[in-house]
């Protein structure tokens, strides 16, 4: 008998929730047991699933495979088809200790194949309470699950359910442990962290939750952000980022495109000028901090003009760090169903042309840090980051987790050098 093994597919949350099905599983005693845990961001995360799954049942013929994540919930029946795959769990049951006690019933009758309840119908997200995951480094912590908003490129809210805040008192309680166990660097994590706290009472902003914790504890070195949508950012957040030097300088800021009319098609609430007034806000409350992005090239209908509106905001914006998506139709959205899809030749050369501006920003961010002194979060004995996420390498060792101060030397296409 052996534990269970598992792979996660797509994003850092569900890298988070893989960390607490781990803990749930091994509490059930469930064993021989191979689980894939999904992404469905993408057509082409769906297919990799595919192909991850009928791998890993080569390298694992007699262990039981369950399929759960984004892509179980939106399509579990794409997996229950599949000769390879024993069981399909959806987002909610994969949380649910019960699950994991079926599972590790072995299966005889007392375990449905397909458990894939409505997610639209889930009102509360809990706190996964894991001690952090990855590396000693930095935590990640869970707090808000589901989306309000239904963006006619993404499937991701029929995967995660409508918008669910964890209660600040929670996360805090949380986080108080991690530091206690010697994390220096604490990331909230969310799929739609800005509409955190819409459902609690008094409806409290996420700036209000930085705060309280910041606040609250006072022992936590660094807390970071994930992935926000700038235009529902609030004035308790603009307020962190002026006088916290606690909460670190780099945002990643759920853009998508750069042209108003295709924003407007892909039912984003922001325009153009809206994301480059936040990040010259920023900026001026700031100085040196740095911005992520994600952008999708080749949106249904999406010009060479249009384009050339995303390329330019990688500038307008000031972005460093890009995350490029070749758009890719997404059955079961509204963008799928729009009659003037993209060339696949065209999109794929539109991404390439955002990757180059994305490495151009890197250098000139980069060149601009030589001679400056950081405080550096080290992931393993030779490589850290910034406090603007910056990656730096060491040619001495440091202690995993520990918090070196350093002068930059030098420099890569990638990183920096101390």
């Amino acid at each position: 008998m052996s534990a269970p093994k598992f792979t996660t597919l797509g994003c850092r949350l569900n890298a988070y929730e893989t960390e607490a099905m781990k803990e749930l599983s091994q509490q059930a005693g469930l064993q021989d047991a191979v689980i894939v845990n999904t992404c469905a961001v993408t057509a082409e995360a769906v297919r990799k699933a595919r192909q991850e799954i009928r791998k890993l049942r080569r390298e694992n013929p007699n262990a039981r495979l369950i399929v759960t994540g984004c892509a179980a919930q939106t399509e579990p029946q794409t997996f229950s088809a599949m000769d390879e795959v024993d069981a399909v769990i959806g987002n909610t049951e994969k949380m649910q200790p019960d699950t994991w006690k079926g599972m590790a019933a072995d299966f005889i009758g007392e375990t449905e194949t397909v458990q894939v309840d409505d997610i639209m119908s889930v009102t509360e997200t809990a706190g996964h309470l894991i001690d952090g995951f990855g590396t000693r480094s930095r935590a990640y912590v869970q707090v808000q699950n589901g989306c309000d908003h239904r963006c006619t490129f993404c499937i991701i809210p029929y995967g995660r359910g409508n918008s669910r805040s964890v209660p600040a008192g929670v996360v805090v309680d949380q986080i108080k442990r991690l530091v206690d166990k010697g994390y220096n660097e604490v990331v909230l994590t969310g799929v739609d962290l800005t509409s955190w706290g819409a459902d609690l009472p008094a409806q409290p902003k996420l700036g209000d939750l930085v705060m309280r914790i910041l606040k609250l504890v006072p022992d936590l070195p660094r807390l970071r952000i994930s992935s926000i949508d700038s235009i529902e950012v609030d004035e308790n957040l603009m307020q962190a980022i002026a006088t916290e030097p606690r909460l670190m300088p780099h945002l990643h800021l759920s853009l998508q495109h750069g042209d108003d009319l295709i924003l407007k098609r892909m039912k984003r609430r922001h325009l153009r000028d809206d994301a480059i007034r936040f990040t010259e806000e920023a900026l001026s409350l700031r100085p040196g901090m740095t911005f992520g992005a994600d952008i999708i090239a080749g949106f249904p209908t999406e010009t060479e003009a249009h384009f050339e509106n995303s390329l330019k905001l990688v500038t307008d914006c000031n972005l460093t760090w890009l995350h490029v998506f070749p758009y890719s139709k997404r059955e079961g959205t509204p963008a799928a169903r729009i009659p003037q899809q993209v060339n696949g030749k065209i999109i794929k050369d539109r991404a390439a042309r955002l990757r180059t501006a994305g490495e151009a920003q890197v250098a000139k961010h980069l060149s601009a840090q030589i001679g400056q002194t950081h405080h550096i979060l080290m992931e393993n004995p030779h490589m850290g980051r910034t406090e603007q996420f910056t990656e730096v390498s060491f040619d001495t060792t440091h202690p995993e987790g520990q918090i070196v101060t350093a002068t930059i030397t030098g420099q890569t296409a990638t990183q920096l050098q101390a």
